[in-house]
């Protein structure tokens, strides 16, 4: 198995990523809202850096994913894209900007790609929205889908458990993957379903499936990057693996920042002019 290392500085591509597949290498997706978390996250090596709508939870303190407008992931996404080198950006089309009507659907997804500078846009849903999603892929768009827990539908499920655990959900959502395929999908991000049946979509699918509390079957993984760092205490799902704890740094150095200036002590005279 070949593994890429963050000395291959070639531009990850869709094309990568079916490479990637092909060969069982693992794919690597974080998401990142700024320019200077995606520079940190390129420069390590990361394949993917997804503008998730997250940014609606991480950094607006929105309770949903739904408050995110148009307007704001064209912001977070321009600002990543500047801070990228190597890894391919795929950006979140928000709640309502693929619903259901093709021709606005692709308007927004024109929009998104020509601001920011992305490379692909993720997009929620299956059978419901596969017209809007055909046209958008149809119009030169690269297109991750995105089935199983989608935080978009939240008002809908009542709650972010586990998706697909009754075989009628896990049937349909076995039939949109495949859908999602055939449309053209490049990628599809699968949300919090058995790892059983993760591994299944992996199996039978030609193309890259990403997984986020889906097993490690899955070609792939992402993690909200706020997340994995531990940054907030409030919120630790079995699925994520925290490898920092920068809530305890940040904090730590923000005390003794404001102990030291209390003091007098900062600036000293070597910090200063």
């Amino acid at each position: 198995m070949s593994v890429s290392t963050d000395t291959d500085k070639r531009k990850v591509t869709v094309q990568t990523f079916q490479k990637m597949k092909e060969r069982g290498e693992k794919i690597s997706m974080l998401t990142a809202y700024d320019y200077t978390m995606a520079s940190i996250l390129d420069q390590a090596g990361l394949d993917a850096i997804l503008v998730g709508d997250s940014a609606s939870n991480v950094m607006a303190g929105n309770k949903t994913t739904l408050p995110l407008t148009l307007e704001e992931i064209i912001f977070y996404g321009k600002s990543v894209v500047k801070g990228v080198k190597r890894a391919l950006v795929v950006v979140d089309m928000p709640f309502g900007t693929c619903s259901g009507n093709p021709s606005k659907s692709l308007k927004s997804a024109i929009r998104i790609i020509k601001e920011t500078g992305a490379d692909t846009l993720k997009i929620e849903g299956g059978e419901e929205i596969s017209e809007d999603i055909r046209k958008i892929i149809n119009a030169g768009i690269p297109v991750m889908g995105h089935l199983g827990l989608m935080p978009q539908s939240i008002n809908k499920y009542g709650n972010y458990g586990v998706r697909a655990k009754a075989d009628a959900e896990a049937e349909k959502l076995k039939k949109d993957a495949l859908l999602l395929q055939e449309l053209g999908c490049y990628a599809i991000t699968i949300e919090k379903i058995p790892a059983s049946l993760a591994e299944e979509v992996a199996a039978s699918l030609h193309i890259p499936i990403i997984g986020i509390g889906a097993g490690a079957g899955t070609d792939g993984q992402v993690l909200v990057v706020h997340d994995m760092l531990g940054m907030n205490k409030e919120f630790n799902p079995k699925f994520v693996r925290q490898y920092a704890d920068l809530h305890t740094v940040i904090n730590s150095a923000v005390k003794q920042y404001v102990d030291d200036v209390k003091a007098a002590d900062f600036p000293s005279l070597q910090e200063s002019y």
